[in-house]
Protein backbone atom coordinates (compact mmCIF):
# COMPACT_ATOMS: atom_id res chain seq x y z
CA UNK A 1 0.00 0.00 0.00
CA UNK A 2 0.93 3.21 -0.98
CA UNK A 3 1.65 6.34 1.42
CA UNK A 4 -0.87 7.87 0.20
CA UNK A 5 -3.19 5.35 0.26
CA UNK A 6 -2.61 5.46 4.20
CA UNK A 7 -3.01 8.77 4.06
CA UNK A 8 -6.51 9.40 5.56
CA UNK A 9 -6.91 12.82 4.93
CA UNK A 10 -10.25 13.25 5.92
CA UNK A 11 -9.49 11.73 9.65
CA UNK A 12 -6.82 13.71 10.39
CA UNK A 13 -7.85 17.59 8.89
CA UNK A 14 -10.30 17.96 12.42
CA UNK A 15 -6.45 17.40 14.35
CA UNK A 16 -4.47 19.36 12.48
CA UNK A 17 -6.82 22.47 12.56
CA UNK A 18 -6.26 21.99 16.26
CA UNK A 19 -2.63 22.31 15.64
CA UNK A 20 -3.08 25.61 14.32
CA UNK A 21 -5.40 27.07 16.70
CA UNK A 22 -3.36 26.21 19.49
CA UNK A 23 -0.28 27.44 18.26
CA UNK A 24 -2.40 30.37 17.36
CA UNK A 25 -3.55 30.55 21.02
CA UNK A 26 -0.40 30.56 22.86
CA UNK A 27 0.48 33.84 20.85
CA UNK A 28 -1.99 35.63 21.75
CA UNK A 29 -1.32 37.43 24.90
CA UNK A 30 2.13 38.77 22.90
CA UNK A 31 0.23 40.43 20.06
CA UNK A 32 1.23 44.03 20.10
CA UNK A 33 3.96 43.79 22.99
CA UNK A 34 6.82 44.30 20.37
CA UNK A 35 8.43 40.83 21.32
CA UNK A 36 8.91 38.76 17.64
CA UNK A 37 11.34 36.15 19.43
CA UNK A 38 9.10 35.55 22.18
CA UNK A 39 5.53 35.03 20.28
CA UNK A 40 7.26 32.68 17.75
CA UNK A 41 8.39 30.35 20.82
CA UNK A 42 5.36 30.49 22.11
CA UNK A 43 3.55 29.71 18.40
CA UNK A 44 6.26 27.01 18.14
CA UNK A 45 6.59 25.19 21.69
CA UNK A 46 2.27 25.11 21.08
CA UNK A 47 2.88 23.60 18.14
CA UNK A 48 5.16 20.78 18.47
CA UNK A 49 3.38 19.51 21.39
CA UNK A 50 -0.32 19.56 19.65
CA UNK A 51 1.55 17.73 16.82
CA UNK A 52 3.13 15.06 18.94
CA UNK A 53 -0.39 14.27 20.29
CA UNK A 54 -1.21 13.00 16.71
CA UNK A 55 -1.26 9.71 15.52
CA UNK A 56 1.25 9.73 12.71
CA UNK A 57 4.47 9.42 11.74
CA UNK A 58 5.52 12.97 11.12
CA UNK A 59 8.82 14.08 9.39
CA UNK A 60 8.69 18.24 9.21
CA UNK A 61 10.06 19.29 5.45
CA UNK A 62 9.31 22.65 5.90
CA UNK A 63 10.14 24.35 9.40
CA UNK A 64 11.63 26.91 11.49
CA UNK A 65 15.25 25.75 9.80
CA UNK A 66 18.08 23.27 10.03
CA UNK A 67 18.80 21.46 13.20
CA UNK A 68 21.48 23.38 14.02
CA UNK A 69 19.38 26.88 14.12
CA UNK A 70 16.30 25.19 15.56
CA UNK A 71 16.21 23.22 18.36
CA UNK A 72 11.87 22.58 17.75
CA UNK A 73 10.50 22.16 14.46
CA UNK A 74 13.68 21.90 12.89
CA UNK A 75 13.54 20.26 9.24
CA UNK A 76 13.85 16.66 9.41
CA UNK A 77 12.58 16.16 12.89
CA UNK A 78 10.34 13.54 13.62
CA UNK A 79 6.95 14.32 15.21
CA UNK A 80 3.85 12.26 16.06
CA UNK A 81 3.21 8.99 18.56
CA UNK A 82 4.78 7.49 15.45
CA UNK A 83 2.36 4.74 15.41
CA UNK A 84 -0.17 6.53 12.19
CA UNK A 85 0.53 7.09 8.16
CA UNK A 86 3.94 8.60 7.16
CA UNK A 87 3.45 12.02 6.84
CA UNK A 88 5.47 15.38 5.23
CA UNK A 89 4.99 18.11 7.45
CA UNK A 90 4.98 21.97 5.83
CA UNK A 91 4.65 24.42 8.66
CA UNK A 92 5.11 28.11 9.91
CA UNK A 93 4.23 27.91 13.73
CA UNK A 94 3.97 32.24 13.23
CA UNK A 95 3.87 33.22 9.98
CA UNK A 96 4.48 37.48 10.44
CA UNK A 97 6.29 37.68 14.05
CA UNK A 98 6.34 41.18 13.19
CA UNK A 99 2.70 41.66 12.49
CA UNK A 100 2.03 39.89 15.48
CA UNK A 101 4.67 42.08 17.85
CA UNK A 102 3.44 45.38 15.74
CA UNK A 103 -0.27 43.88 15.88
CA UNK A 104 -0.63 44.24 12.36
CA UNK A 105 -3.54 42.64 10.01
CA UNK A 106 -2.87 39.09 8.33
CA UNK A 107 -0.48 36.98 11.11
CA UNK A 108 -1.30 33.20 10.45
CA UNK A 109 -0.26 30.17 11.82
CA UNK A 110 -0.06 27.92 8.90
CA UNK A 111 0.56 23.96 8.42
CA UNK A 112 -0.06 21.60 6.17
CA UNK A 113 0.35 17.66 5.61
CA UNK A 114 0.80 15.11 2.84
CA UNK A 115 1.92 11.86 2.24
CA UNK A 116 5.62 10.96 2.77
CA UNK A 117 7.32 12.71 0.24
CA UNK A 118 4.73 14.80 -1.47
CA UNK A 119 6.41 17.88 -0.62
CA UNK A 120 9.49 19.55 -1.97
CA UNK A 121 12.30 20.03 0.56
CA UNK A 122 12.94 23.66 -0.42
CA UNK A 123 15.96 25.09 1.11
CA UNK A 124 16.14 27.78 3.49
CA UNK A 125 16.60 30.63 0.02
CA UNK A 126 14.62 32.91 -1.81
CA UNK A 127 12.23 31.76 -4.25
CA UNK A 128 10.69 34.07 -7.12
CA UNK A 129 6.91 33.08 -7.39
CA UNK A 130 3.75 33.91 -9.10
CA UNK A 131 0.85 33.46 -8.36
CA UNK A 132 -2.79 33.62 -9.80
CA UNK A 133 -6.78 32.51 -8.37
CA UNK A 134 -8.63 29.80 -10.09
CA UNK A 135 -10.64 30.01 -13.74
CA UNK A 136 -7.72 31.06 -15.82
CA UNK A 137 -6.35 29.00 -18.36
CA UNK A 138 -2.81 27.20 -17.72
CA UNK A 139 0.26 29.43 -18.36
CA UNK A 140 -1.72 32.72 -18.37
CA UNK A 141 1.16 34.18 -16.66
CA UNK A 142 4.58 32.65 -16.45
CA UNK A 143 7.84 33.40 -14.76
CA UNK A 144 9.48 34.13 -18.47
CA UNK A 145 7.02 37.32 -18.87
CA UNK A 146 8.00 40.93 -17.55
CA UNK A 147 5.67 42.17 -14.90
CA UNK A 148 4.36 44.28 -17.03
CA UNK A 149 3.50 41.44 -19.40
CA UNK A 150 2.00 39.47 -16.70
CA UNK A 151 -0.52 42.19 -15.77
CA UNK A 152 -1.85 42.94 -19.20
CA UNK A 153 -1.83 38.72 -19.78
CA UNK A 154 -3.95 38.56 -16.79
CA UNK A 155 -5.67 41.37 -17.92
CA UNK A 156 -7.23 39.98 -20.73
CA UNK A 157 -7.79 37.09 -19.25
CA UNK A 158 -10.13 38.36 -17.26
CA UNK A 159 -11.52 40.18 -20.26
CA UNK A 160 -10.34 43.62 -18.78
CA UNK A 161 -7.74 46.19 -18.79
CA UNK A 162 -5.01 46.21 -16.55
CA UNK A 163 -6.89 48.90 -14.18
CA UNK A 164 -8.87 45.81 -13.33
CA UNK A 165 -6.09 44.00 -12.04
CA UNK A 166 -4.32 44.54 -8.34
CA UNK A 167 -0.83 42.93 -7.64
CA UNK A 168 -0.04 41.70 -4.44
CA UNK A 169 3.68 42.28 -3.60
CA UNK A 170 6.47 41.98 -0.48
CA UNK A 171 7.31 45.18 0.02
CA UNK A 172 11.46 45.56 0.06
CA UNK A 173 13.98 47.36 -1.67
CA UNK A 174 14.58 44.35 -4.10
CA UNK A 175 11.23 44.63 -5.69
CA UNK A 176 11.32 48.84 -6.66
CA UNK A 177 11.87 48.36 -10.14
CA UNK A 178 8.83 45.94 -10.59
CA UNK A 179 6.73 47.89 -8.44
CA UNK A 180 7.52 50.45 -10.55
CA UNK A 181 6.87 48.90 -14.09
CA UNK A 182 3.78 47.13 -12.79
CA UNK A 183 2.04 50.45 -11.96
CA UNK A 184 3.08 51.88 -15.25
CA UNK A 185 0.89 49.42 -16.70
CA UNK A 186 -2.61 51.17 -14.71
CA UNK A 187 -2.74 48.04 -12.32
CA UNK A 188 -3.07 48.91 -8.60
CA UNK A 189 -0.52 47.14 -5.88
CA UNK A 190 -1.37 46.15 -2.41
CA UNK A 191 2.30 46.28 -0.61
CA UNK A 192 2.42 43.62 2.21
CA UNK A 193 5.11 44.27 4.76
CA UNK A 194 5.38 40.48 5.84
CA UNK A 195 3.59 37.56 5.48
CA UNK A 196 3.71 36.28 2.05
CA UNK A 197 1.70 33.28 2.57
CA UNK A 198 -0.87 35.34 3.06
CA UNK A 199 0.11 37.33 0.14
CA UNK A 200 -0.37 34.13 -2.34
CA UNK A 201 -3.64 32.58 -0.75
CA UNK A 202 -4.91 36.34 -1.36
CA UNK A 203 -5.15 35.25 -5.07
CA UNK A 204 -7.44 32.13 -4.21
CA UNK A 205 -9.83 34.52 -3.17
CA UNK A 206 -10.04 37.40 -5.38
CA UNK A 207 -13.44 38.45 -4.96
CA UNK A 208 -13.26 39.05 -1.10
CA UNK A 209 -9.66 39.57 -1.52
CA UNK A 210 -9.32 42.53 -4.21
CA UNK A 211 -5.84 40.75 -5.30
CA UNK A 212 -5.48 38.88 -8.66
CA UNK A 213 -2.11 37.98 -8.31
CA UNK A 214 1.30 37.60 -6.32
CA UNK A 215 4.68 38.53 -7.55
CA UNK A 216 8.49 38.68 -6.15
CA UNK A 217 10.69 36.90 -4.35
CA UNK A 218 10.47 35.73 -0.80
CA UNK A 219 11.45 32.07 1.13
CA UNK A 220 11.49 29.27 -0.39
CA UNK A 221 10.06 27.14 2.78
CA UNK A 222 6.80 29.71 2.30
CA UNK A 223 6.29 29.02 -1.33
CA UNK A 224 5.92 25.22 -0.79
CA UNK A 225 3.03 26.42 2.10
CA UNK A 226 1.27 29.17 -0.13
CA UNK A 227 1.44 25.91 -3.04
CA UNK A 228 -0.24 23.66 -0.63
CA UNK A 229 -2.60 26.04 0.17
CA UNK A 230 -3.25 26.96 -3.91
CA UNK A 231 -4.01 23.36 -4.24
CA UNK A 232 -6.74 22.81 -1.99
CA UNK A 233 -8.12 26.40 -3.03
CA UNK A 234 -7.44 26.35 -6.98
CA UNK A 235 -4.84 28.58 -8.76
CA UNK A 236 -1.86 28.63 -10.47
CA UNK A 237 1.61 28.98 -9.10
CA UNK A 238 4.93 29.11 -10.21
CA UNK A 239 8.34 29.23 -8.34
CA UNK A 240 11.82 29.20 -9.28
CA UNK A 241 14.60 29.08 -6.27
CA UNK A 242 17.16 31.68 -6.05
CA UNK A 243 20.67 31.81 -5.14
CA UNK A 244 22.82 34.52 -3.75
CA UNK A 245 26.21 32.45 -3.03
CA UNK A 246 27.77 29.19 -2.83
CA UNK A 247 26.48 28.58 0.56
CA UNK A 248 22.56 28.26 -0.93
CA UNK A 249 23.84 26.67 -3.40
CA UNK A 250 25.07 24.06 -1.36
CA UNK A 251 21.92 23.98 0.96
CA UNK A 252 19.47 22.93 -2.10
CA UNK A 253 22.10 20.36 -3.03
CA UNK A 254 21.76 19.04 0.57
CA UNK A 255 17.93 18.76 0.16
CA UNK A 256 18.11 16.69 -3.20
CA UNK A 257 17.90 19.99 -5.77
CA UNK A 258 19.79 19.12 -9.09
CA UNK A 259 18.62 21.39 -11.12
CA UNK A 260 19.34 24.31 -9.87
CA UNK A 261 17.34 26.56 -12.94
CA UNK A 262 14.06 24.56 -12.38
CA UNK A 263 10.64 26.55 -12.60
CA UNK A 264 7.98 24.78 -10.25
CA UNK A 265 4.40 24.57 -10.86
CA UNK A 266 2.11 24.82 -8.33
CA UNK A 267 1.83 20.82 -8.31
CA UNK A 268 5.56 20.49 -8.66
CA UNK A 269 5.73 21.84 -5.31
CA UNK A 270 3.10 19.67 -3.55
CA UNK A 271 2.44 16.97 -5.57
CA UNK A 272 -0.03 14.99 -3.63
CA UNK A 273 -3.36 15.57 -2.01
CA UNK A 274 -2.75 17.51 1.44
CA UNK A 275 -4.79 19.08 4.28
CA UNK A 276 -4.00 22.95 5.25
CA UNK A 277 -4.87 24.55 8.28
CA UNK A 278 -4.36 28.17 8.99
CA UNK A 279 -5.80 30.00 12.28
CA UNK A 280 -5.55 34.27 12.56
CA UNK A 281 -3.46 35.78 14.88
CA UNK A 282 -4.02 38.96 14.07
CA UNK A 283 -7.18 40.13 11.88
CA UNK A 284 -6.65 39.97 7.77
CA UNK A 285 -8.31 39.26 4.81
CA UNK A 286 -8.24 35.58 4.81
CA UNK A 287 -9.22 35.01 8.25
CA UNK A 288 -10.42 37.10 11.54
CA UNK A 289 -7.68 37.29 14.08
CA UNK A 290 -7.66 36.44 17.64
CA UNK A 291 -10.84 38.14 19.86
CA UNK A 292 -10.67 38.56 22.97
CA UNK A 293 -13.40 38.77 26.23
CA UNK A 294 -13.41 38.08 29.41
CA UNK A 295 -13.08 34.84 30.19
CA UNK A 296 -12.63 33.68 26.53
CA UNK A 297 -10.30 34.03 23.54
CA UNK A 298 -12.21 32.79 20.11
CA UNK A 299 -9.99 32.41 16.65
CA UNK A 300 -11.22 31.47 13.47
CA UNK A 301 -9.11 28.27 11.36
CA UNK A 302 -9.19 27.80 7.52
CA UNK A 303 -9.30 24.39 7.10
CA UNK A 304 -8.74 23.09 3.59
CA UNK A 305 -8.58 19.43 1.99
CA UNK A 306 -6.87 19.24 -1.36
CA UNK A 307 -8.25 15.60 -2.67
CA UNK A 308 -11.93 17.29 -1.84
CA UNK A 309 -11.44 21.40 -2.80
CA UNK A 310 -13.46 21.42 0.35
CA UNK A 311 -12.93 24.81 2.18
CA UNK A 312 -13.86 25.06 6.15
CA UNK A 313 -14.25 28.32 8.14
CA UNK A 314 -14.54 26.98 11.98
CA UNK A 315 -15.35 29.63 15.02
CA UNK A 316 -13.69 27.90 18.02
CA UNK A 317 -14.37 30.06 21.32
CA UNK A 318 -11.93 28.83 24.03
CA UNK A 319 -12.67 28.95 28.11
CA UNK A 320 -9.60 30.80 29.65
CA UNK A 321 -9.33 32.13 33.52
CA UNK A 322 -10.67 35.63 33.99
CA UNK A 323 -7.72 37.78 35.48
Amino acid sequence: MTAAADFNDRMLSLGLARVAEQAALASANLIGRGDEKAADQAAVNAMRDQLNMLDINGVVVIGEGERDEAPMLYIGEEVGTGSGPAVDIALDPLEGTTLTAKDMPNALTVIAMGPRGSMLHAPDVYMDKLAIGPGYPTDTVTLDMSPSERVHALAKAKGGSAEDVTVCVLERPRHEETIAEIRKTGAAIRLITDGDVAGVIHCAEAAITGIDMYMGSGGAPEGVLAAAALKCMGGQMYGKLLFRNDDEIGRARKAGIEDLDRVYTRDELVTADVIFAATGVTDGSIVSGIKREVGYLTTETILMRSKTGSVRRMIYRNPTTAA
